[in-house]
């Protein structure tokens, strides 16, 4: 079953064109990847299945409804969760704190809202920061934090934008354990990665843009080996080294 399929979605800001003819379809309980070059419209095809934007064109469908033009805050509601490619904690308050705030989306109780944070940051093995300062993390625990916010409103799909972008190798790999772990619990995991050796080695299945349009989509092999993919996004460097 396919939890987002997303039909010919087109935006346009003005006379510009950011995405065009865009065909995505992601089966439930897997890990899908997006990749292209800075600008190929992949922010855009997040905020528009998201909620962030309406799309100009096409058809958004999440769980079998269509949900264009839908606000975010019905989207999270509904099971469609987001992290940020610049994360933007409330600095001045602890960890548990801005977890808690996720919580609250499906709960008014404080004590309901704080158990089901406390959870989360057990699951991601965070919990020894709960107190913390968000403002005080390290940029790979902040990464970190924005995935539990994000994880404390219960999604069935969650979008991550470019969660290891500024990790060093070790934090990648972590990184990489903590997305494997979120598709094992069930959730499905739609990813905007530029660090190749992660999203090849994470995804089931990955899509390329380019100008705003799909140039390709396939297992991670198949999409390394596409001389479109790889005159537009990857270069023969990445094919010699097999990285």
């Amino acid at each position: 079953m396919n939890i987002l399929e997303v039909k010919e979605l087109g935006k346009d800001f003005g006379g510009l064109t950011a995405l065009q003819g865009v065909h995505l379809s992601i089966e439930a309980g897997r890990i899908f990847g997006l990749i292209g070059p800075n600008g190929a419209g992949k922010s855009t095809a997040f905020n528009c299945i998201a909620g962030v934007y309406a799309p100009t064109r096409g058809e958004i469908r999440f769980n079998g409804e269509v949900i264009n033009g839908q606000k975010p805050w019905n989207l999270c509601k509904k099971g469609l969760a987001r992290t940020f490619q610049i994360v933007k904690p409330f600095a001045s308050k602890t960890v548990l704190y801005n977890v808690m705030v996720g919580s609250f989306l499906h709960t008014n109780s404080t004590r309901e809202a704080r158990r089901r944070a406390l959870e989360v940051l057990e699951f991601l093995h965070f919990a020894g920061k709960a107190h913390m300062r968000a403002g005080d993390l390290t940029i790979a625990d902040r990464k970190r934090l924005e995935i539990a916010r994000a994880l404390a409103t219960r999604p069935k799909l969650l979008l991550l934008d470019e969660v290891m972008a500024g990790l060093r190798p070790a934090e990648v790999d972590q990184m990489v354990e903590i997305i494997r772990r979120l598709r094992d619990q069930g959730i499905t995991i739609f990813v905007i990665e530029h660090i190749m050796r992660a999203i090849m080695a994470l995804s089931d299945r990955v899509a390329v843009l380019h100008f705003g349009k799909k140039i390709a989509e396939g297992t991670p092999q198949e999409v390394a080996s596409d001389e479109r993919v790889i005159k537009a996004y990857l270069g023969e460097e990445y094919v010699v080294s097999g990285s």
